[in-house]
């Protein structure tokens, strides 16, 4: 199936020169979206990644983490931006264009030493996920890999990630 058939490109948003890729058009046709998930399941499954739990970044990643997880018969934990998490969180600060950002994490979200996979729509320089990474070492749990639907790959995100494997659907 041709997953860039289905992602619409938005010029000029969220600013001048950036071309949005829009996964809204993916996630409402029904065939479309039920063969990410299962091309996810597949390669993950085939790559001998079999995750205790997923762990889907704000917000777009909680799109697909939780009906991965059900793949697995894993946990589903999130990963917000600051102050949106009740509990006691671990934080991690990472750099954007023009300043920085944060993401939380219960810090009794994962047990100690267990798999995670990170999942997430798409990945542009890689400073959220990787951040993410870095929650899940914080823990003592141990990363597996990442999924992401679309791959910015003029950006180099990759390039900034753990050295595990990197499951991405589609790239531009």
């Amino acid at each position: 199936m041709d997953l860039k058939a289905l992602i619409r490109d938005i010029p000029d948003f969220p600013k001048p020169g950036i071309v949005f890729r829009d996964i809204t058009t993916l996630l409402r046709d029904r065939e479309g979206l039920r063969y990410a998930i299962e091309t996810f399941e597949t390669k993950f499954r085939d790559a001998n990644l079999t995750p205790d739990y997923v762990v889907g970044i704000e917000s777009r990643g909680f799109l697909f983490g939780p009906t991965l997880a059900y793949q697995f018969n894993a946990g589903f934990v999130p990963v917000r931006k600051p102050g949106k998490l009740p509990a006691a969180v671990h934080s991690v600060e990472y750099d954007l264009e023009y300043g920085t950002d944060k993401v939380e994490m219960h810090q009794d979200a994962l047990p100690q030493g267990s798999n995670v996979i990170i999942v997430d729509d798409l990945i542009a320089t890689g400073g959220t996920a990787q951040a993410t990474a870095e929650l899940i070492n914080k823990v003592g749990s141990q990363l597996l890999g990442f999924g992401f639907i679309v791959e910015l790959t003029e950006l180099g995100g990759r390039e900034k990630l753990p050295h595990v494997p990197i499951i991405t659907l589609v790239q531009y």
